[in-house]
């Protein structure tokens, strides 16, 4: 709008509240003390009708649903199941991105989230979807080559390799088994966990993994469990939407799919 077109929306409202909700001082144009009080309780009406128009223009079929997912869990979990919901509900368009950024429901037009971590997250409606077991695997050809993997003290001959926002996984398990980590051997840090598998599968070392994302790697031969050893990350998957928001009819849909999905949901410790 053009600052003309400015001066005659706000003169306009001030005729119609008979009230003075600006001032003006050398060229500035400021609020009156009844212009902030005014602002401080129409301010959140006016985030919402924001969001609701963005979210509208973003999907006007609301059958649609945006959702931001854990990169693992999006690529080794949910892919491969996306015909079986497309099946049930042809109707409905899944919009799905990867990311692990915190999402801020009042500046995104983004319906649904799925987090890693420990249900910290605020001012949203959460549901626990599955806990996170993370087990040691690598390279057949590490079982057998110059230094065998036979037990965890093995690993010391080894590179351990890590995910970069979870680099204490390992150091947590060696605890967990009495071995220090200054006596293993050379790390190796991924940004991604798809990155770290693929390091493992290509045998440059043994990284950690979620004993459920891994399952084709290990029937098709890419990967073994070297040791009978887990470690419970007291961290989960869950679907995260903002508080007090009324799921539409494609939210409800992927809400009552992925939770009957799972199977069965236990809660971590």
């Amino acid at each position: 709008m053009t600052p003309s077109a400015v001066s005659h929306q706000i003169k306009s409202l001030e005729e119609f509240l008979k009230v003075k909700l600006f001032r003006r001082e050398k060229r500035k144009v400021l609020l009156t003390t009844a212009g902030e009080k005014y602002l401080s309780a129409i301010e959140h009406a006016l985030d919402e009708i924001d969001i609701a128009t963005r979210r509208l223009s973003a999907s006007p079929n609301m059958s649609a649903v945006n959702i931001s997912i854990a990169p693992a869990f999006l690529t080794r979990w949910l892919v491969p199941r996306i015909g079986e919901f497309q099946q049930l509900y042809p109707d409905i368009e899944l919009r799905l991105s990867a990311s692990n950024t915190q999402i801020d429901f009042n500046h995104s037009d983004t319906d649904m989230v799925i987090y890693y971590g420990r249900n910290e997250w605020e001012n949203v409606e959460s549901t626990f979807l599955r806990s996170v077991t993370l087990i040691p695997v690598c390279s057949p050809r590490l079982m057998t080559g110059k230094h065998p993997l036979e037990h965890p003290e093995d690993l010391s001959e080894h590179t351990l390799i890590h995910v970069a926002s979870r680099l204490d996984e390992w150091e947590t398990l060696l605890e967990k088994l009495g071995i220090n980590m200054s006596s293993c051997g050379k790390g190796l840090t991924f940004s991604s966990t798809s990155l770290a598998i693929g390091a493992a599968i290509e045998g440059l070392g043994i990284t950690l993994a979620d004993v459920d994302l891994i399952e084709k790697e290990v029937e098709y031969g890419q990967l073994m469990k070297p040791f009978d050893i887990q470690l419970e990350t007291q961290k989960g998957f869950y679907l995260v939407y903002q508080k007090k928001r009324q799921m539409t009819y494609g939210m409800q849909a992927f809400y009552d799919w992925i939770t009957a999905a799972i199977d069965p949901p236990i809660q971590p410790s």
